[in-house]
């Protein structure tokens, strides 16, 4: 297991320029402008409920769409992310978590086990919350999960409230994925497969 679990990636396209550093075992500390609001607020519930030290700054072509900066801002956190695991010796590997706000239910299950899935089932009613397009925090997990080497499944158990059903996706997923990366004091010096290794996802 590496002493310091931390992860930095800089990332310029012609589209963006991004850059993100991220400590696993932190105390939630977040500092986050991405130029995107609603996603910077969903970055800062990522941090907090996981215990995540998250730092991101992002330039990109916001004057046509947020579409580019979202995406690219998930591929960096996700390949940060991995880079952080490193071959993810020792740690629980799986994780779940269920969380509400108010009438939003949101159950999230990530296994960290370097094989990219996304299974994503909210029914989110409404285009835009505040400016941002809604169909974008698919792309943001799309972006994550292939980047990061995880096999995640969003389910929304419950929720009429746009802003209430994705911001209980963020909390939910921040919980799951912290349980899935906390050591396991059973096996700390192992790998958890059968197999004896887990692929490397964004490396």
């Amino acid at each position: 297991m590496k002493n310091s679990r931390e992860g930095e990636i800089s990332r310029i396209t012609k589209e963006t320029d991004v850059f993100v550093q991220i400590k696993i075992d932190g105390s939630g500390k977040c500092n986050t402008n991405t130029g995107i609001g609603f996603l910077d607020h969903m970055i800062q519930q990522l941090s907090s409920h996981g215990l995540f030290d998250i730092e991101v700054k992002a330039n990109g072509d916001t004057h046509i769409d947020d579409h580019h900066t979202n995406e690219d801002v998930g591929i960096a956190i996700g390949q940060a992310f991995s880079k952080a695991l490193g071959d993810r010796v020792g740690i629980k590997r799986f994780g779940h978590f269920v969380a509400p706000l108010d009438e939003a239910l949101i159950q999230v299950v990530v296994d960290c086990s370097g094989r990219p899935h996304l299974s994503f089932d909210l029914d989110i009613p409404s285009p835009k919350v505040g400016t941002y397009d809604t169909e974008l925090v698919k792309e943001f997990f799309g972006a994550v999960v292939s980047n990061a080497g995880l096999t995640l499944h969003i389910r929304q158990l419950a929720g009429n409230n746009t802003h209430h059903i994705i911001e209980a996706t963020f909390k939910s997923f921040a919980r799951a994925l912290r349980m899935a990366t906390e050591i396991d004091s059973r096996r700390s010096s192992q790998i958890p497969s059968s197999k004896g290794v887990l692929e490397q996802a964004g490396n």
